[in-house]
């Protein structure tokens, strides 16, 4: 009887040893990542005393549906929540894909719920991502990942009703530069590693870059950014090391160095913080002798992290619905708020 107990014991230690060995990876946990609404709320509430966190109570005009996995690396699933406009209709709608801040090392990609909603309400689709922070895989994978959610809404974008020739990317504050240079590097195989192995394109035909850095090498940057007393810096721990000993990255992950004729429309919203948003002028006038559509919006009195509260949401997403709009050629739906 005991030789039965045990070989059954065993045999339920082998199934369930098999079963973790099947499972994939969704999120790595990192006690230090706090870089949410709350907790941003908490910094702000002082000096901001009228604001609310943003709601992410999805309307009944709004179709949630969470946790889509886009890539796969190994065991590692990287996921997506996608928003779409109700009713469904036979219109193609554009699509946008929101990348979250926080640093490079931190934030989650419901940070961008509140924003992701009210384009749907506006009738986008709008994807929001999670993608591999610092602490987990240093630059460039942020960008091989954005550029893999891009392909994946793409790809799918029969089954969501997305125009596949009208697709956005934005993000704020880190998520913004890296949603910059994801668009600005449309095509350029060397940040998109499944370029070669899928018939998908990653390319976006428009950026919106909210509260992020154009230019890491700009002195007024690299005072932030390369702190000494840091150590290490955000931007530091992200490309491993810091501005002297890793030039070539701060410089390559920059969006301002890849302007050129074919780079997409964008726009740069803008709190009243202004090193959050370095390099935007220098890189408008790299734009202008190319004709590239631009607009500068500035939310006036605002923090950084404006994005996530009341009352700066809804201000925030007319200026990226009427900036795409215009880039798009898109009349409001039906369902348009």
């Amino acid at each position: 009887m005991t030789y039965v107990k045990n070989i059954l014991r065993f045999s339920i230690m082998l199934w369930f040893s098999a079963l973790i060995g099947c499972q994939s990876i969704t999120q790595v946990d990192d006690p230090t990542n706090t870089y949410t609404p709350e907790t941003t709320y908490k910094k702000l509430i002082g000096e901001f005393p009228f604001i609310d966190i943003a709601s992410r109570t999805v309307p009944e005009s709004v179709r949630e549906i969470k946790n889509i996995t886009y890539v796969r690396y190994g065991k590692r699933v990287l996921q997506l929540d996608l928003y779409l406009p109700k009713p469904v209709s036979a219109q193609q709608k554009p699509g946008i894909v929101f990348v979250h801040g926080g640093g490079w090392r931190a934030g989650f990609r419901t940070n961008f719920t509140p924003m992701a909603i009210a384009m749907a309400e506006h009738g986008y689709v709008a994807a929001t991502i999670s993608y591999r922070l610092s602490p987990e895989a240093q630059y460039p994978a942020a960008i091989h990942d954005v550029k893999a959610a891009i392909r994946w809404l793409r790809k799918n974008a029969k089954k969501y009703g997305v125009n596949p020739d009208q697709i956005a990317v934005g993000g704020g504050s880190a998520g913004g530069q890296i949603a910059s240079l994801t668009g600005m590097t449309n095509g350029l195989e060397n940040f998109d590693p499944q370029a070669t192995e899928s018939s998908v394109s990653s390319a976006v035909q428009a950026i919106v870059n909210i509260d992020g850095l154009s230019d890491f090498t700009s002195e007024a940057a690299r005072f932030h950014e390369d702190d000494p007393r840091k150590n290490p810096s955000a931007a530091g721990a992200w490309f491993g090391g810091r501005y002297a000993e890793k030039t070539a990255l701060w410089h390559e992950a920059s969006p301002t160095f890849y302007v050129n004729q074919n780079t997409p429309s964008i726009l740069f919203l803008i709190s009243a913080q202004e090193r959050f948003s370095v390099g935007h002028k220098e890189m408008i006038e790299k734009m202008k002798p190319f004709g590239i559509p631009y607009q500068v919006a500035q939310i006036p009195n605002s923090p950084h992290s404006f994005w996530l509260f009341d009352p700066w949401l809804q201000p925030s997403v007319e200026v990226v619905v009427n900036f795409l709009d215009r880039q798009f050629k898109t009349a409001r739906s039906d369902n348009a708020h």
